[in-house]
């Protein structure tokens, strides 16, 4: 069922249209509520079925970074094609212009994410305004419908600050709106500073957790999957705290918050103890989480680690049945990400592949060998065999000469083969796709039939278990608590059939490379990379010695010849887009929309922008 989204007086913010697409489809109960828009709020909040339907809209503005792939001109790759982790094939991708800070303030349409936020925060608002507790009802009773209206405002502030956290991801300082504007408030909007604004955010998820309205996690998660709890305010917590934390955001404060309510009381000496905040976010995300059985997907002991085991079941199999995922979008039945990722040669049936995300050999070259270290510490590694003994999971998430894949008992089943002049899977520049680097993203593809390919149920994971283990991995590191650190970063290893850090051997750089291997196109690496500041310590022509794992603004792939029974591998700038521009401060954070600016001055903008 589709949502029914228009523009009106209930959520227009300053901004004329959304960028992106929001209406998916869903297979719960509770989001197939119909709502028409267009409705007075004296009719949707005097209806319990319109006003129920009210909330289950607001889901439509959470991010979405596979959604978007409905329009595959413009934005059907990853995301982590504004990355070193990969690139663009299709030159009309708008995340091209990203890598070569090719947009300003006022053509950067593709980054909608400013009104998408905006008008999901006014949402909440007229719903925790408008709601009434006569119409959606409020009596106590067993299971997840106890205290509904109480459960349901909850809700509602807890995707208010999920949508306040998307904001500072993307522009850094942002507006705490807890009030419907009129219009003139809306034109005299202001920011609060980044990092106060996390802390904001960290306490509204500390509200949800102590007004015990929220379910740590629904009983019936079969008509309440995709719906925010308890687990999630947790998670968001521990994502907010690691955030303010990190070096891009640990000074943006202004001690007037504090004073001003804005910086809730929990936090008024945060400046000087940030990462200890995001330790015991993050420890106490752990455990509350995992005693309401979220886990990493498979058998801890037993763990899958074949082309297809039990991390690539986490993208590629029914999401409600997952204890890993702990917020995900709603579900889509389609066969455009399989369109969009495979390699070109799976060609079929009614069935054309165009592989517009092309990954890169630096992010390939980040996955250790299967003793633990990274390639050129390992005297094993043979670059002319370079996928063997590898890391599980880069056989899990990329395509490279020689993976096996089709569905397993008939013909569709072959290897990958991106030879130079021979490979079917090259493709060549002018072509609907193809690889510039010798590589395609696996990760979200079904093993399809492509004789007789059928829809899969695909979906976007916002949260899941194993980033709680990463930030806590990381936050335990910077407060020197490291046989923490390695106990939970070990883990996520274990589950990817990877042995084990010890005190010794964990470090910073293997805990980001972790992050980096382990979350890859999940939009992790994007504000990772800008948190960390890590453009600040390099530039494209000091970076040229460094390992190819460690480089940021080179970008690196592989030309491959021989026969498929013995392919030759050169390795060399990517054939296109071989190099990020990054101006520093510029680009650590988006501008916001000019037109936004013009509205509203109060909002400044960006440095650089």
């Amino acid at each position: 069922m589709k949502y029914n989204i228009r523009k009106h007086p209930l959520v227009l913010v300053l901004s004329s249209a959304l960028t992106f697409s929001l209406a998916l489809t869903s297979c719960e109960s509770y989001l197939d509520k119909e709502f028409d828009a267009a409705q007075s709020d004296e009719k949707v909040f005097g209806d319990e079925t319109m006003t129920r339907g009210f909330l289950a809209n607001i889901y439509n503005y959470l991010s979405d970074g596979i959604g978007v792939w409905g329009d595959d001109q413009r934005t059907g790759s990853s995301r982590d094609c504004m990355t070193d982790n990969s690139i663009c094939f299709w030159n009309l991708h708008y995340y091209s212009y990203i890598q070569t800070d090719s947009y300003t303030s006022s053509n950067h349409t593709m980054l909608g994410f400013w009104n998408t936020d905006t008008y999901g925060i006014r949402a909440c608002n007229q719903f925790m305004s408008r709601a009434d507790e006569t119409v959606i009802g409020n009596a106590a009773k067993s299971g997840d419908d106890n205290r509904l209206y109480d459960r349901n405002i909850q809700e509602a502030k807890l995707l208010r600050a999920l949508f306040t956290f998307d904001l500072v991801q993307w522009f850094g300082a942002a507006p705490i709106i807890t009030t419907v504007l009129s219009t003139d408030e809306a034109h005299n909007m202001t920011r609060v500073a980044a990092g106060d604004a996390l802390l904001w955010v960290a306490g509204q998820c500390d509200e949800v957790i102590q007004s015990g309205h929220l379910p740590m996690r629904y009983q019936n998660e079969a008509t309440n999957w995709g719906r925010v709890n308890g687990c999630l305010a947790l998670a968001l917590k521990s994502r907010a705290l690691l955030y303010a934390a990190s070096p891009l955001n640990a000074n943006k404060h202004d001690a007037e918050n504090i004073e001003n309510g804005i910086v809730p009381e929990a936090y008024r000496n945060y400046s000087s103890q940030a990462w200890q905040y995001a330790k015991v976010a993050a420890e106490e995300a752990l455990q509350v989480c995992a005693a309401n059985g979220y886990k990493l997907n498979g058998t801890a002991g037993n763990y899958d680690t074949s082309s297809e085991g039990d991390y690539y079941k986490v993208f590629c199999s029914d999401p409600t049945q997952s204890d890993e995922i702990i917020l995900s979008r709603s579900t889509w039945q389609t066969l455009q990400v399989e369109k969009l990722l495979m390699p070109v040669g799976f060609t079929g049936s009614g069935f054309s592949p165009v592989g517009r995300t092309n990954p890169t050999q630096n992010l390939v070259d980040a996955y250790e060998t299967i003793n633990g270290l990274a390639i050129d510490k390992d005297p094993e590694y043979n670059p002319q065999d370079p996928y063997k003994n590898r890391d599980p999971r880069l056989d899990q998430t990329i395509f490279h000469q020689g993976s096996f894949f089709g569905a397993a008992g008939n013909s569709a089943g072959r290897y990958v083969d991106v030879r130079e002049n021979e490979g079917a899977d090259l493709g060549a520049e002018g072509e609907a796709g193809g690889t510039y680097t010798g590589y395609y993203q696996k990760k979200f593809v079904y093993n399809i039939d492509r004789n007789n390919p059928t829809q899969q149920t695909h979906f976007w994971i916002l949260f899941r278990y194993a980033e709680l283990l990463l930030n806590a991995a990381e936050a335990e590191f910077h407060t020197n608590d490291i046989s923490q650190a390695v106990a939970h970063i070990n883990q996520v290893r274990e589950r990817a059939g990877m042995p084990g850090y010890d005190s010794n051997t964990l470090t910073l750089e293997r805990i980001q490379n972790e992050r980096r291997v382990e979350l890859a196109f999940e939009e992790h690496r994007f504000f990772d990379v800008r948190r960390w500041m890590l453009y600040s310590n390099q530039t494209s022509s000091n970076e040229t010695s460094l390992p190819l794992y460690q480089q940021i603004y080179n970008l690196y792939g592989t030309v491959v010849t021989g026969t498929e029974a013995a392919p030759a591998y050169e390795y060399g700038p990517s054939k296109a887009h071989s190099s990020i521009v990054f101006n520093i401060p510029k680009n650590y954070l988006f501008p916001l929309p000019y037109s936004e600016v013009k509205a509203a001055p109060g909002l400044g903008q960006n440095e650089g922008w």
